[in-house]
């Protein structure tokens, strides 16, 4: 019996390409490992008044944006309204995590949109600037196979200092740059509260990091399609009703 050289040669190539994803992940954690508890500065346009008063001190950062083709309102609507389970890679990032941690699988979830989700899961929102911005945060321990979100006031989330905690707040943001555009944000900070925390952090970060920047990167790309679908379909909408109001024109009788 002849050997089949395509699969032979399909198998060689997905061993490679598993190899290189492998490597690939092992030195994105190992370079999250390194430089943990040195989060980047913001730039300018990073800056958020909103966090630097809730979780001023943080050892964990990550910011990400996209340019959207609709305002603001929109923008921080979609974010909003997002459901992350549309996404077939996120639900698989989450399946991962539960079968590397040993978790129980989560519940059905009730809400579809991320703010509900997240609050229904025990995040409570700690700020927010209508149109523009809402923050939300709780304090955990993430290492957890099955973390539970505690909310904490908001007037005592800066000060909180339980051992064995993390502090952790996030971000939806939409920041103008005309009547038609914006960019859409979103920050995540985490502080430790003790020694033990911080190391049982780390090793989880170091872990889960890539997946979190992924899920990061396709919210945003899930933010932008529907911002932008909703503008289209109020254009749309507007157009016809353009239409419908428009007078139809009388046809004059000819003279006998």
């Amino acid at each position: 019996m002849k050997p089949n050289h395509g699969s032979s040669s399909a198998l060689r190539w997905l061993a490679a390409g598993t190899g290189f994803a492998t490597a690939l992940y092992a030195s994105r954690a190992c370079f999250t490992w390194l430089r943990y508890g040195h989060p980047p500065l913001p730039s300018r346009d990073e800056a958020d008044q909103l966090l630097d008063e809730l979780i001023p001190v943080y050892e964990v950062v990550e910011r990400h944006h996209l340019r959207v083709a609709a305002p603001a309102p929109v923008a921080l609507a979609a974010a909003c309204d997002m459901d992350l389970a549309q996404s077939v890679i996120i639900r698989g990032i989450f399946k991962g995590r539960e079968l590397v941690l040993g978790a129980h699988p989560g519940k059905v979830r009730n809400p579809r949109t991320l703010l509900a989700w997240a609050r229904e899961l025990g995040w409570a929102v700690l700020a927010e600037v209508p149109d523009h911005e809402i923050v939300l945060g709780a304090v955990t321990r993430p290492w957890d196979a099955n973390p539970v979100f505690r909310p904490v006031p908001a007037q005592e989330f800066a000060g909180f200092h339980e051992p064995g905690y993390t502090k952790i707040a996030w971000t939806l943001r939409a920041d103008p740059i005309s009547t038609t555009e914006s960019v859409a944000r979103t920050e995540t900070r985490v502080a430790t509260t003790d020694a033990a925390a911080r190391k049982a952090f780390r090793r989880y970060w170091s872990l889960v990091s890539p997946g979190v920047e992924v899920i990061r990167w396709i919210s945003l790309q899930l933010v932008k399609k529907e911002a932008e679908g909703r503008m289209r379909r109020s254009r749309a909408t507007a157009h016809r009703a353009g239409l419908e109001d428009e007078p139809i024109p009388q046809l004059s009788s000819s003279p006998e």
